[in-house]
């Protein structure tokens, strides 16, 4: 009996620490770096890799791929990445902020692109088997990329081993 009161008391306390947990303070956005990313337009499939935010963002019915490095609260250019006929579609940025991966719609086409910052190079990545890529995410050290892919009316998910 007596460890039953135990138990009770035990899982009432820790009901109670975490909803005390779950009604603390809201979130806010974060101040200056925040109000530097709504100048630059509306924003879409943010991508975090370590000191890096690439996110895509739109103005004037054109969008385009940006990064910023977050110590510096910087925007970071990025050449021969932006085309204008072109339409980013998912961006993932490494830990680095060396490599970026991109969907994007050009020419009518869902193609998936590799960026490399440091040689300002475009490199498109055939799929095998063929299909339609829609979700990009890279990861933290630039070697792996997982991809969703549209084969025959069906999602996949591809691991993709980057040299």
């Amino acid at each position: 009996m007596r460890g039953d009161t135990v138990k009770q008391a035990l899982t009432s306390a820790a009901l109670l620490l975490l909803l005390a947990g779950c009604g603390g303070t809201p979130l806010q956005p974060m101040g200056g770096l925040n109000e530097q990313l709504q100048r630059a337009g509306n924003g879409r499939a943010p991508s975090l890799g370590l000191g890096w935010l690439a996110w895509i963002s739109g103005r004037a019915g054109r969008e385009q791929v940006q990064l910023v490095e977050l110590s510096r609260g910087a925007p970071v250019p990025l050449p021969g990445l932006n085309r204008p006929d072109a339409q980013p579609l998912s961006v993932s940025v490494d830990g680095r902020g060396e490599r970026l991966a991109l969907v994007r719609q050009l020419d009518g086409r869902t193609e998936l692109v590799l960026y490399r910052r440091s040689l300002q190079t475009l490199q498109p990545l055939p799929m095998e088997p063929p299909g339609v890529p829609r979700q990009v995410q890279l990861s933290a050290n630039g070697r792996l990329l997982a991809v969703q892919v549209s084969r025959g009316g069906l999602w996949q998910v591809d691991l993709i081993e980057l040299p």
